[in-house]
């Protein structure tokens, strides 16, 4: 397959035959995105990553036959550390969207989600941000913020500011979208993301929101 320029390469991992040739051909259609491989189970896709090309993006089922998609988000980022693993899926409870995130997945939506809202957030998690499924951004913050969250285990020393991009961050802005909001620059914004994932001891966006969600540091 030729690929046009600066395409963003996608996987698809979908047991439903149907649903994901309609996706392929959806993407496909899309500029600037490609399909370059789909797959009906984790262990075909995980085979591939093991002895070729990656793609920059990876959507995964999580109810599929043989290993489930959130057993196989560890197993993926071994073989294609580089990939974004994006949740496609049509559970929304609260345990699948946590164990998701913790994971290390860089985004989780919903089937029900329209076409263009998921290539819409393909393109999100390419520019570096995650992305959350409004609905699935509504559980997020709402576990953050419920009364019974276990409060942290260690105090971090994140200051005011660093806790306000650490939320944002969970809600799935972009480094300019959380400059933004902040009334910040994209610099300074980036310095304390990178104070933030020095303090937690943590590398990605992804491990950082995992983290808080895991942690209650929203």
């Amino acid at each position: 397959m030729t690929l046009p320029t600066d395409s963003t390469t996608v996987w698809i991992v979908e047991d439903n035959p149907a649903y994901r040739r309609a996706l392929a051909r959806e993407l496909n259609a899309t500029p600037g995105l490609v399909c370059t491989a789909a797959f009906a189970t984790a262990e075909e896709a995980i085979a591939a990553g093991a002895t070729g090309p990656v793609p920059e993006i990876l959507l995964l089922d999580i109810g599929l036959p043989g290993m489930n998609g959130l057993d196989a988000i560890p197993k993926i980022r071994t073989v294609a550390p580089a990939t974004r693993v994006v949740v496609l899926t049509v559970f929304e409870d609260d345990q699948k969207i946590a164990s998701a995130v913790r994971a290390g997945a860089s985004g989780y939506l919903l089937k029900l989600a329209p076409v263009d809202e998921i290539t819409a957030r393909i393109r999100a998690v390419r520019a570096g941000g995650a992305t959350l499924d409004a609905k699935v951004t509504e559980r997020v913050l709402g576990m953050l913020a419920a009364p019974g969250a276990p409060p942290a285990a260690v105090d971090y020393g994140l200051t005011d500011r660093e806790r306000a991009v650490l939320a944002r961050l969970v809600r799935g802005l972009s480094k300019k979208q959380v400059a933004a909001d902040l009334g910040l620059s994209e610099h300074t914004v980036h310095t304390h993301i990178r104070s933030v994932y020095d303090k937690l001891g943590v590398h990605t966006r992804s491990q950082a929101v995992a983290r808080a969600v895991r942690e209650n540091l929203g």
